[in-house]
């Protein structure tokens, strides 16, 4: 059963993220509502989706300076880093720990697939990744 988006809203709270906690709990419901199959996801949860992307992206805009000449390297090396991830916890995006090893290693490029599903995962446009 789909909520209403003023259950959404009593059930979430979305507010301006002021901290590091409220970051993590705004990333939370994200994640939770990605998890849903697209076809599954109602247009209530999809605006809500949408919302808490934009309030995150806000944050990590005004926590996270990125310089201007980032590689696609740098500006993933700087989003595992800011939300303390591993080489591990992209294996489902790159497939094996070698290319993930290779791709933070900079021996290889970050391919087309993996810059979408990159895009996908920190809710940025795949272009930053390639």
């Amino acid at each position: 059963m789909s909520l209403t988006y003023n259950q959404l809203l009593t059930q979430i709270q979305p507010r301006p993220i002021q901290s590091p906690s409220d970051y993590e709990a705004m990333l939370s419901e994200l994640e939770r509502l990605m998890e849903i199959e697209d076809s599954q996801l109602s247009d209530e949860e999809a605006s809500m989706l949408e919302l808490l992307a934009i309030l995150i992206e806000d944050y990590e805009t005004k926590t996270t300076p990125m310089p201007n000449t980032a590689s696609p390297h740098d500006v993933l090396d700087e989003l595992v880093t800011a939300h303390q991830l591993r080489q591990k916890d992209l294996l489902d995006i790159f497939g094996s720990k070698g290319i993930a090893s290779e791709v933070f290693n900079r021996k290889r490029s970050i391919s087309k697939a993996q810059a979408k599903a990159l895009g996908a995962r920190f809710n940025l446009s795949p272009s930053v990744f390639l």
